[in-house]
């Protein structure tokens, strides 16, 4: 079996890149993402003790942990794919945080599941701050009003925002999107929700944009693990 492995040097130039770009570097969080490679990345991510692994598919996470239900242990388990309706029964206590969270059909879905399974669910709301046609995500003409319905919802734990950015041939082109997101959350933080403190926006080739704007949560594959085959 094909091992998958967190290369240090990659890793040691991240948390160097948080030092330096970030407002608060104490409060970012690397996301390995680990989707389409084996459990052999989430065991590599928690050798080398990163907070926070992603997966894309509800499918392909579940299958991982009923081969080895270790790959749990220690460390926050993210979805940060799309998450469709019909998935929200398996995805909910699977993950720690469901990132992707784009319609309030979908946060009732979560919130009547973690209802009947007795376990709360933490959230982020995804924004599609970029208005990107091809992107999922709350626009920004409803997002105040979705996120107030979302926040009264009796077991789900609004936790947060994510974004992902309309693809720019510059990397620095990210960062006034980044900006924007930066400034909904703040309102969202100080007007509707005290608990939405976190802010997952970045990825390998526009990581440090994000974290100049204040990103909380940078989810990192190719840079950590190699280009995906």
């Amino acid at each position: 079996m094909q091992t998958h492995n967190i290369h240090t040097d990659a890793l040691n130039i991240i948390n160097k890149d948080i030092k330096k770009y970030s407002p608060h570097p104490s409060l970012v969080n690397i996301i390995a993402v680990t989707k389409t490679f084996n459990y052999t990345a989430i065991i590599s991510a928690q050798k080398h003790k990163l907070p926070c692994i992603g997966e894309n598919q509800v499918q392909e996470f579940l299958l991982k942990y009923q081969k080895n239900p270790t790959i749990k242990q220690g460390i926050e388990t993210h979805l940060i794919g799309h998450l469709q309706s019909n998935k929200v029964k398996k995805a909910v206590g699977l993950f720690d945080v469901l990132q992707t969270v784009d319609s309030i059909k979908v946060a009732q879905k979560i919130n009547n599941t973690a209802e009947e399974k007795g376990v709360p669910q933490s959230i982020f709301i995804q924004v599609n701050v970029g208005q990107d046609p091809n992107k999922h995500g709350f626009t920004l003409k409803t997002l105040y009003k979705n996120i107030e319905t979302i926040q009264n919802l009796q077991h789900v734990h609004l936790i947060g925002l994510m974004t992902i950015l309309p693809f720019y041939k510059q990397a620095q082109q990210t960062q006034p999107l980044f900006n924007a997101m930066k400034k909904i959350q703040t309102k969202v933080l100080k007007e509707i929700s005290p608990t939405c403190k976190f802010l997952s926006m970045g990825m390998s080739r526009d990581y440090i944009y994000a974290l100049k704007e204040g990103a909380t949560h940078l989810r990192i594959g190719t840079k950590l693990y190699g280009t995906r085959k």
